[in-house]
């Protein structure tokens, strides 16, 4: 996500196939399995990140490396990182103690397996969630953050889905042009927050507000199945299931809060989401 590894630091701030079902017993071989993304794909458990380099926070138990695990693939490169958008698909990307190469570097003729988890960053998942924080609590029973981004009439979030669709586009050319032989994947993104009621101000989204914004990750994820299936790639949808939110107790959430309750990343899939995408993205592969 946008400022990303800021948000880290502080604590505070932040179509193909449809798959349903878990499980992958009858997969096909790999050899050559590339991993492509932002925060949703990199980040775990905080106590497993990788240091190549420390600021992507990749970690060990991320959707991606759940998939390698699964499927036993010969090669696993896993180039995912905290904070990227599409223009890091072929530009490095700077973090703290480091940065990040262009990730289709890791790209070659003999990859046969693409995971790519891109496009929340482009339309300013971040700074979307610290705009409806600030707002909630000038009308926390309203719907403020709606007013602010649909004002003058036009919606500007559905502006931002419609423009990242083209750069959506322009990965998944990158990618087969790369790796003219693999399987690519795209993976969307896991629900925040809740259909309808909130839990403010534990997660500082107004009332009102909530329904907005999940309607939001609700058309960014169906812009990245259709640009999937234009492009011939499968999509894999984890955002439909609900019951595992930012709302929900320890122990049943699959992305943690402002505040979180694992060892994980605020407004970011935990172990136990990142294993739910796992098992998905798995499942779309048998």
């Amino acid at each position: 996500m946008r400022r990303f590894l800021t948000m880290m630091l502080a604590l505070v701030t932040a179509g193909g196939v449809v798959v349903t079902t878990a499980g992958a017993a009858s997969a096909a071989t790999y050899t050559r399995y590339v991993a492509l993304g932002d925060s949703f794909a990199s980040v775990g458990t905080l106590t497993k990140i990788r240091t190549d380099p420390a600021g992507c926070f990749r970690s060990t138990d991320n959707y991606p490396s759940g998939v390698a695990a699964r499927l036993g693939v010969a090669a696993f490169v896993d180039v995912s990182c905290g904070g990227a958008t599409t223009v890091h698909m072929t530009q490095t990307q700077s973090v703290p103690l480091g940065q990040n190469a262009p990730q289709f570097d890791a790209l070659t003729a003999d990859t046969d397996l693409v995971t790519v988890s891109i496009s929340g960053n482009d339309i300013g998942f971040g700074e979307i969630a610290s705009t409806c924080a600030g707002l909630s609590l000038t009308n926390p029973f309203g719907a403020p953050c709606e007013a602010h981004y649909t004002a003058g009439g036009a919606d500007q979030l559905d502006t931002r889905i419609a423009q990242a669709a083209t750069l959506v586009d322009a990965v998944l050319d990158g990618i087969h042009a790369r790796a003219p032989q693999a399987r690519v994947v795209v993976v969307g993104y896991l629900r925040i927050l809740p259909p309808t009621t909130g839990c403010w101000p534990v997660v500082p989204f107004a009332s009102g507000d909530v329904a907005y914004f999940d309607g939001v990750q609700h058309r960014l994820n169906g812009m990245l199945g259709e640009r999937a299936a234009a492009r011939g790639a499968t999509f894999v949808n984890p955002g439909e299931t609900t019951g595992h939110d930012v709302c929900q107790l320890p122990g049943n959430k699959w992305v943690e809060g402002l505040i979180p309750t694992s060892l994980s990343a605020p407004l970011h899939p935990n172990a136990a989401g990142q294993a739910h995408v796992a098992a998905l993205v798995a499942a779309a592969l048998v």
